[in-house]
């Protein structure tokens, strides 16, 4: 299937109110958004974009050629930001799996494709599914479903795998997919494994610490003025970006060396946008997404 970017006009709507000025996107995938941006930038505008899948970063590489444009591997965080200047206009996040990883086999992401047990967004780095599942105890692994995945069988989820683990290792999707489906048999269109391979996921790429990160380190490139918009497609996820575009806390982060104590102050300019029903017909992968703009405060 062919990735088809998510709210497309309406992010990019609210991003770019300066056709003159630099932009980040910080989740390129198959680089949707990042055309469209540059579809709005004049000759003096610039976009920078970040990918932390190696895939992504070689097809940008590949398929845009555009002076103004440049991308790099990895996340929008301390040690890339070497790369940027400060007084950034606006910054995207699209917090989803882009469709290729979810359709590739290999990547291990789906339960509805035969593949390596592997979940790894950077796989050049990290442990896999695989290997996790292999070392982790029956409570580290009831605790990642719950809290990730919010599976109320997590218990019971965790002990199947371990006691299977005992006899065979699990090595694939549909070995995992399948035996949990075995357990807590469909009801409705929802496969039993939805939420264990959501949990394992955000597990494996610890997706949670990466978007505060992101969140932190946009906050220290945007300018007055500028601003950030967001497209979340959970519930974790939307609950951390609302914590920290509350109206004013502070935040300390032992990975943000920049400025240890930093006072958010953001004002929203929308209201909380979803797809439309025409979008969701079009593509039934946008149907979670909800997407969040703010104004850093001049």
């Amino acid at each position: 299937m062919t990735h088809i970017p998510v709210l497309l006009e309406e992010s990019v709507d609210l991003l770019v109110h300066n056709p003159n000025g630099v932009y980040i996107d910080g989740t390129f995938g198959r680089g949707g958004h990042s055309k469209k941006i540059l579809s709005k930038l004049s000759s003096k505008g610039s976009l920078i974009a970040f990918d932390k899948d190696l895939e992504a970063v070689n097809f940008a590489k590949s398929t845009i050629s555009d002076k103004r444009f440049s991308i790099f591997h990895g996340t929008l965080n301390s040690k890339s930001i070497k790369h940027l200047t400060y007084g950034v206009d606006g910054i995207l996040f699209d917090f989803g799996l882009c469709s290729t990883q979810l359709d590739d086999a290999e990547r291990g992401f789906s339960f509805g494709k035969a593949g390596p047990l592997d979940m790894r967004m950077n796989q050049e780095s990290g442990i896999s599914a695989m290997e996790w599942l292999s070392k982790a105890t029956e409570k580290e692994i009831a605790d990642v479903l719950w809290k990730y995945g919010e599976e109320k069988h997590s218990k019971s989820i965790a002990r199947l795998i371990t006691n299977t683990q005992q006899r065979q290792p699990i090595t694939s999707t549909a070995k995992l997919a399948g035996l949990i489906e075995e357990k807590f048999p469909r009801v409705g269109r929802k496969h039993p494994a939805t939420k264990t391979f959501q949990a394992i996921r955000i597990y494996i790429n610890d997706e949670i610490e990466d978007l505060k990160i992101n969140l932190l380190t946009a906050d220290h490139l945007l300018s007055s003025g500028g601003i950030i918009v967001t497209i979340a497609f959970h519930s974790l996820e939307d609950r951390e970006i609302k914590e920290f575009f509350k109206p004013s806390r502070t935040e300390v982060h032992k990975d943000i060396p920049l400025n240890p104590i930093i006072e958010k102050k953001y004002n929203s300019i929308t209201n909380k946008l979803k797809p439309t029903p025409e979008e969701i017909l079009n593509n039934q992968r946008s149907r979670s997404a909800i997407l969040r703009a703010y104004q850093k405060n001049e």
